[in-house]
């Protein structure tokens, strides 16, 4: 059961009967709405087994052409659109997901959760489709975005490391020389403009 939250903290655009009925995954209201979460870019209909959303991330629509037209994709758990979602567009949005949200601990339940999918799931089809376990493509993105920050900014290795989403300096040296061969200061001497 998904876990409720104050009424009267609810947005202005979100009717409390339809509040009520996404906290309480209720199908009697499937076809009379449907729910988009910001955050992930999904939509959903009431009954959707995933975690409650915050009420403030939630848009409102009346059917699924309204969700699709503000670019949201279609929830591969709910099935909003009553088909199921190809494997490549939901690993589409998990890597869309993954590189909004890089820098914040992301986990393989956190990713589920996000593509209301299963761990299990998720990884062995995003293995499938990428070549990579989602693992590997956090820390090629985290990685990435250091080689950057390293180039372009004056910003310490402890404070490069914070802001890609790893806190613990010593573990992102490990992880940036298994990329690149280079501790992050050997790379950012070698390229810095003569």
């Amino acid at each position: 059961m998904k876990h409720t939250q104050q009424n009267d903290t609810l947005p202005p655009w979100i009717p409390e009967e339809y509040w009520d009925a996404i906290i309480q995954n209720d199908h009697t209201y499937d076809g009379t709405f449907f729910y988009a979460v910001q955050t992930t870019g999904i939509f959903c209909r009431p009954s959707c087994k995933s975690r409650a959303p915050r009420s403030d991330n939630v848009l409102i629509f009346q059917n699924t052409e309204q969700a699709l037209a503000h670019k949201f994709r279609p929830c591969k758990r709910c099935k909003p659109k009553g088909e199921r979602v190809p494997d490549q567009e939901w690993i589409h949005g998990v890597t869309e997901y993954i590189d909004k949200h890089y820098a914040e601990p992301l986990t393989l339940d956190v990713l589920a959760a996000a593509s209301h999918g299963s761990p299990y799931h998720l990884h062995r089809v995003f293995k499938r489709i990428t070549g990579h376990t989602p693992v590997q493509y956090i820390q090629t993105k985290r990685i990435n975005e250091a080689q950057n920050l390293l180039q372009h900014t004056h910003l310490t290795v402890t404070e490069i490391a914070r802001q890609v989403g790893i806190s613990n300096p010593a573990y992102f040296i490990s992880v940036f020389r298994k990329h690149t061969v280079f501790t992050p200061s050997h790379y950012r001497e070698r390229h810095d403009s003569p």
